[in-house]
C-alpha cells in the first residue's frame, strides 16, 4: 500500500507499514547484533542483552552522536521525535549505518493530549500499538518497584506504631522512627490523574496502615526511571536503588530503600527492564526505545545503555532530549553526557513556523481547537519576532561548545518566505539551517537535514559543561537560571533555602548533579510568558534529593509531578477492532 500522510492518519500509516516490517531477528542481524544477544518478545519486538553486546563490542569505533532538541513548544509539540525519526530515515537514504535511541512514551500523554510520541506521518517508529501501550513492560516494572518502596515504608510505620521494641526484634527489625511529615516519595501511576496529587491514606483501624498525607506522581517522574536512564549496568542500578531516600526519621536522618531492606526486591522488578528494547522506523532502520519522557519533571532522556550500544553498532546514533533546549538539552548536556562519557557531535534544534508565530505574539494555541488564521497564512512579522525564542535556544547549545543545526519541521501551510526568514536568522546567529519534510515524505524529505547533520558532525567542537560538580548548589541553580533560561536572578521559599543550605553543608550532596523541574511551555517558570522573557526571577519553591540517581532536584514555579488530564483527551478516540484485535485511533 502506498503511504500517504495527507490522506491517512498516523495509526493507519503505521498499520499499513507494519505489514512489511522486518522481523526483529533480521533487523538485529543487519545492525550487527548476534543472535545470542537478542531476547525476542514476539516477532516484531525484542530486548537486547546489553551485557553481552557491550562486552563483545568493546574497543570498536564509536559512532557520531547526535542529539535532537527543540525551541519552546506549543502545547501541541513541534515534532521533535518525528524529526529524530526523519533524520534516521534520511541518513538511511544516504546509505549510512544509523541507529536511533528514543524514549518510551508515558501512558499519561498517550491517553491525554500529546499522543504516543512515536513520530508521525511517514516518520514513525513501529509497531505503533506496543510502542505506545505496554511495550515490554518497563514502565510497569518501574511503577511496581516504586510502589514496593512505599509499601515497605507504610507497613513499617504501621508496625513500629503497633509493636514495642521487643516485638520488632522478633521480626529482626530495628525501630526507624520515621517522620510522617518528611516522607519524600509518593505512590506512582503512569496516567495524568490530578485527583490523586494529594490524598490521605491509612484511614481506618490500627491494622489499616499508618494514617498520613500522601499522593501520587506520574511514573516517569519516579527516581527509578531516572536510575534506569543513567545506570551503567545492573550492578550500578542495584547500588543506586539502595541509596534512594524514601523518608527521614524524627532526628532528620535519611531513611533509604536499603534501611527498609526493600532495595533488593525493587531491583528484582528491574532486572529485565534494564535491557533496551529494539524497534524500527517505517523505513526499516533500527531504533532502541528505553527510559522515559518528561524532561520538565524528570531527566527526560533515553538510556545511557541504549546510547552506548547504539554508538557501537552504527556510523551515526540519533537520540533526543525532552522539550526545548532549556530543559531537555540542558539535562543531556550537564547530566547525561557527564554520566555516560559520550559527547555530541551535532545538536539539532527543531522549530516550526507555528511555534515561532505563537512566540511572536500570535493567538493562543490550544489542543482540540482549530488554529487561528495567523498560523495558516503568511505573517513574516510574527515569525521574525518569534525567532527571539529560537535565538535563545541556539545560544544555549553554543554554550556547550557545539554548533547547532536548526531544523525547520515544515508544515504544508508554511510559505517559502517564512522558511527563508528562519533560515537567515538561524545562520546569522551561528547555526547551520535546513528544512525537512519528513512527515510528508519520510527519508526522501529528510535528505537536506541529514546532510546538514553530517556536515555538523564533521566539524570539530569544544564541548564543555556549564558547571563543574564542585560548584555550590545555589551557584549552579543561578548559572542554569541566568545562562540557559535568561532569568535575572533566583529566589527561594524559606523551605527551599533551608534545604539548599543543608545540602551545601552535606558532603554526600556536594557532587550530585542538578536536575531542574520547570515548565516546558516557557523559558521562564511561568507557562504564560512566551518568546524570550526578560526581567524575571526564577522562584525555587522546593528542593528534592535523588541520591540513587545522583541528582538534586530544584522545583520551580507551580509545576506538579502529576500532570492533569484535559477535557478532550486522546482516549476518547482510541478503540479496538473486535474482529482483528487491532488498536485504532492512536496518534
Amino acid at each position: 500500500m502506498k503511504l500517504d500522510a495527507t490522506k491517512m492518519k498516523d495509526w493507519q500509516i503505521a498499520e499499513a507499514a507494519e505489514e512489511g516490517m522486518k522481523p526483529v531477528s533480521q533487523l538485529a542481524q543487519e545492525m550487527g547484533l548476534k543472535e545470542s544477544e537478542l531476547i525476542p518478545m514476539g516477532r516484531q519486538l525484542a530486548k537486547v542483552d546489553y551485557q553481552q553486546a557491550l562486552t563483545r563490542l568493546k574497543g570498536t569505533p564509536t559512532a557520531k552522536y547526535i542529539d535532537v532538541t527543540a525551541i519552546t513548544p506549543t502545547p501541541l509539540g513541534e515534532g521533535k521525535t518525528t524529526t529524530a525519526i526523519g533524520i534516521i530515515e534520511g541518513l538511511g537514504k544516504l546509505k549510512k549505518r544509523v541507529v536511533g535511541a528514543i524514549r518510551q512514551p508515558s501512558g499519561g500523554p498517550t491517553f491525554n493530549i500529546k499522543g504516543s510520541a512515536a513520530g508521525g506521518g511517514l516518520a514513525q517508529c513501529i509497531p505503533l500499538t506496543p510502542f505506545s501501550i505496554r511495550l515490554t513492560g518497563d514502565i510497569d516494572c518501574i511503577t511496581n518497584a516504586h510502589n514496593l518502596a512505599m509499601v515497605a515504608l507504610t507497613s513499617r510505620m504501621q508496625h513500629e506504631r503497633n509493636y514495642d521494641d521487643a516485638r520488632l526484634a522478633k521480626s529482626n527489625l530495628k525501630r526507624l522512627d520515621i517522620d510522617p511529615e518528611r516522607v519524600q516519595m509518593k505512590w506512582a501511576m503512569d496516567f495524568c490523574a490530578q485527583a490523586l496529587r494529594d490524598i490521605r491514606i491509612g484511614r481506618g483501624g490500627k491494622m489499616d496502615g499508618f494514617e498520613m498525607d500522601s499522593g501520587f506522581q506520574i511514573t516517569v517522574s519516579s527516581e527509578i526511571m531516572a536510575i534506569l536512564a543513567i545506570a551503567k549496568d545492573l550492578k550500578d542500578l542495584r547500588e543506586r536503588m539502595a541509596k534512594i531516600v524514601v523518608a527521614y526519621d524524627k532526628k532528620g536522618n535519611e531513611v533509604t530503600a536499603a534501611d527498609l531492606e526493600v532495595d533488593g526486591a525493587m531491583t528484582a522488578w528491574m532486572a529485565d527492564a534494564i535491557n533496551p528494547n529494539l524497534l524500527q522506523t517505517i523505513e526499516g532502520q533500527p531504533v532502541f526505545v528505553h527510559a522515559g519522557p518528561f524532561a520538565n519533571i524528570a531527566i527526560g532522556q533515553s538510556s545511557v545503555i541504549a546510547d552506548r550500544i547504539g554508538t557501537k553498532l552504527g556510523d551515526y546514533l540519533v537520540t533526543e532530549s525532552g522539550f526545548g533546549a532549556d530543559i531537555g538539552f540542558e539535562k543531556f548536556w550537564n547530566l547525561k553526557c557527564r554520566m555516560s562519557g559520550l559527547t555530541p557531535d551535532a545538536v539539532v534544534v527543531v522549530a516550526t513556523i507555528r511555534a515561532l508565530k505563537m512566540h511572536g505574539g500570535g493567538p493562543a494555541v490550544k489542543p482540540g481547537i482549530p488554529l487561528s488564521a495567523e498560523y495558516t497564512s503568511e505573517n513574516l512579522g510574527l515569525v521574525e519576532k518569534g525567532c527571539e525564542n529560537l535565538i535563545a535556544h541556539i545560544e544555549t547549545v553554543k554554550k556547550s561548545g557545539v554548533r547547532p543545526v536548526v531544523c525547520v519541521n515544515s508544515f504544508y501551510t508554511d510559505t517559502k518566505a517564512e522558511i527563508a526568514l528562519v533560515r537567515k536568522i538561524a545562520e546569522q546567529n551561528g547555526a547551520l539551517a535546513a528544512v525537512s519534510e519528513h512527515w510528508l515524505k519520510g527519508g526522501d524529505g529528510s535528505i537536506e537535514i541529514a546532510e546538514a547533520v553530517m556536515e555538523a558532525c564533521s566539524e570539530p567542537n569544544n564541548f564543555k559543561f556549564l558547571y563543574e560538580l564542585e560548584t555550590p548548589l545555589r551557584k549552579r541553580i543561578e548559572l542554569i537560571a541566568k545562562e540557559v533560561y535568561g532569568a535575572s536572578g533566583v529566589t527561594y521559599s524559606d523551605e527551599a533555602l533551608a534545604k539548599a543550605k543543608a545540602m551545601e553543608a552535606d558532603p554526600t550532596c556536594k557532587t550530585l548533579g542538578t536536575c531542574m523541574v520547570k515548565t516546558h511551555l516557557s523559558l521562564s517558570h511561568d507557562p504564560d510568558l512566551k518568546n524570550r522573557p526578560t526581567g524575571w526571577e526564577l522562584p525555587i519553591r522546593d528542593i528534592l534529593v535523588y541520591k540513587g540517581a545522583g541528582f538534586i532536584v530544584p522545583v520551580s514555579g507551580t509545576i506538579k509531578l502529576m500532570p492533569g488530564t484535559a477535557s478532550n483527551p486522546a482516549y476518547r478516540n482510541i478503540d479496538v477492532d473486535v474482529k482483528t484485535g487491532k488498536v485504532q485511533g492512536l496518534f
